[in-house]
């Protein structure tokens, strides 16, 4: 009995560990929503209340500098000297949960080097341009890559520490991961569905409690800095009936969307990697300069992960004008293809809730109504490009505020997801796994390396986590 309350005590504090852990990176995307609304006109939007009171706005060409001098420095440093930040982090979380048992030597070991908290010190500089700059990227995958990197660094540290010990490395992964992104935005529930449909599907139910404990604990103490789209107090209440045929019609955009986005993200991150490869400087410019010129044409709408709009078009107030959709659309394109360090997810929900956008204004829709098919085209877009429909459906809720929507958006979760699955295949983040399980199990062994010891569970314990080969390899989301 003690030792079980001993362990349920360690696992709220590491939740509160977390926490503290996630506080800098939710203060670098609050800088970047501040920095969007003080520098630019963000049509569509309430423009008034886009400049925080006592505050003084920036000149436009100061703001158009930022763009294009901080993501320029970016993504020159993210193909160079700080290679090993470079994208979200989870595409090697999920490899050690997917990949074939047993595994090379070197493989496990390979993966986690990539986790190890020196890469997450590389990536935070990368995260402070992306956020000065605006680069379309949201904290998603930082928050969970750190969170993973935190406890396998505690769990290596201490090898014999229970309850971590009786933990393969794997394990520890996929519940600090999972707890990352459910403290990051204060969700308990969304640490559970990531953990089951994406990160944990091999072990995820095995490790619902401490998951649970370490994330409600974290979401406690978690920062609500940064996200803007992060409602309270709506009541729209459950769909209407007259809104289901536009709420079909949004389902199926949303999924042909979610498909067409994470196939052209798939050959772009390819040719990038080519462009970045061979000629650094020139390329660094050049995305720079794409991104400076959505922004103009954008109004800025095209800045940071899409929060600003997307809070909006939640609300049922509408999140820009219908060109928004495109200019937001090339920005969450060219940006995590290039490597830049961030997630995908608040990138799809804003493309998805910005199609209440090319809804004809003589239809006379009522805000309330606005915001449930801004809600509807959300998840559906999200699930199309993801693949997890109960998380999908859970994330909208969770920033929308009002729970009797829920039904629906499970609803038109799994349908956008079912449509979307045969022509998608994985998800963003499942084919940078499937590219980096490629690289790394395709590769002949090292020649007299033997297997890493073994950790408790069985799995091989890797050596000390250092820096990952900073060779040319896909952008990891």
């Amino acid at each position: 009995m003690r030792e079980a309350l001993l362990g349920v005590l360690i696992w709220l504090g590491l939740g509160v560990a977390l926490a503290l852990l996630e506080w800098p990176y939710q203060a670098l995307s609050e800088l970047g929503f501040q920095l969007q609304r003080w520098g630019w006109p963000l049509p569509g939007l309430d423009a008034g209340a886009a400049v925080p009171a006592g505050s003084s706005p920036l000149s436009p060409g100061l703001a158009l500098l930022l763009v294009f001098g901080a993501s320029a420095l970016l993504f020159w440093l993210a193909w160079g000297p700080l290679a090993a930040g470079r994208g979200g982090g989870v595409a090697p979380l999920l490899a050690l949960d997917r990949s074939p048992a047993p595994l090379p030597a070197g493989a496990e070991a390979s993966w986690l080097e990539k986790l190890s908290l020196r890469s997450q010190l590389q990536r935070l500089p990368l995260m402070l341009l992306t956020h000065i700059g605006g680069v379309a990227v949201g904290v998603e995958s930082p928050s969970v890559a750190l969170g993973a990197a935190a406890l396998l660094a505690i769990r290596r540290q201490w090898p014999r520490w229970r309850p971590l010990a009786a933990l393969p490395l794997p394990a520890v992964a996929v519940i600090g991961g999972a707890a990352g992104l459910g403290v990051a935005f204060r969700s308990p529930l969304l640490a559970a569905t990531y953990a089951l449909e994406e990160l944990g599907r091999r072990s995820g139910v095995g490790l619902l409690g401490p998951l649970l404990l370490v994330s409600a604990a974290g979401a406690l103490l978690g920062p609500p800095l940064g996200q803007p789209a992060r409602l309270a107090g709506l009541r729209f209440g459950a769909l209407a009936a007259p809104l289901w045929g536009w709420a079909a019609l949004f389902t199926l955009l949303g999924a042909a969307l979610g498909v067409l986005l994470v196939r052209l993200l798939t050959l772009a991150a390819a040719g990038l990697q080519r462009l970045m490869g061979h000629r650094r400087l020139l390329g660094g410019g050049l995305l720079a300069l794409a991104l400076s010129a959505l922004a103009l044409l954008s109004g800025g709408l095209s800045l940071n992960d899409g929060s600003l709009s997307l809070a909006a078009a939640l609300a049922g107030d509408g999140g820009g004008p219908p060109t928004a959709l495109l200019w937001r659309g090339l920005a969450t394109l060219l940006s995590p293809a290039a490597g830049a360090p961030g997630g995908l997810m608040h990138d799809s929900m804003t493309l998805g809730a910005l199609l209440t956008s090319l809804l004809p204004a003589q239809l006379g829709l009522s805000s309330s109504e606005l915001g449930q098919l801004a809600a509807v085209g959300a998840t559906a877009l999200f699930a199309g490009v993801q693949g997890t429909p109960l998380f999908c459906a859970s994330f909208v809720v969770t920033l929308q505020g009002d729970l009797q929507l829920l039904p629906a958006l499970l609803l038109v979760s799994a349908v956008s997801d079912a449509l979307s699955a045969r022509w998608r295949g994985e998800g963003w983040n499942g084919h940078q796994c499937a590219a980096l399980m490629q690289q790394v199990l395709s590769a002949p062994p090292a020649a007299g390396g033997g297997r890493p010891d073994r950790s408790p569970a069985g799995r091989p314990e890797s050596p000390a986590l250092g820096l990952p080969d900073q060779g040319a390899s896909p952008p990891r989301g």
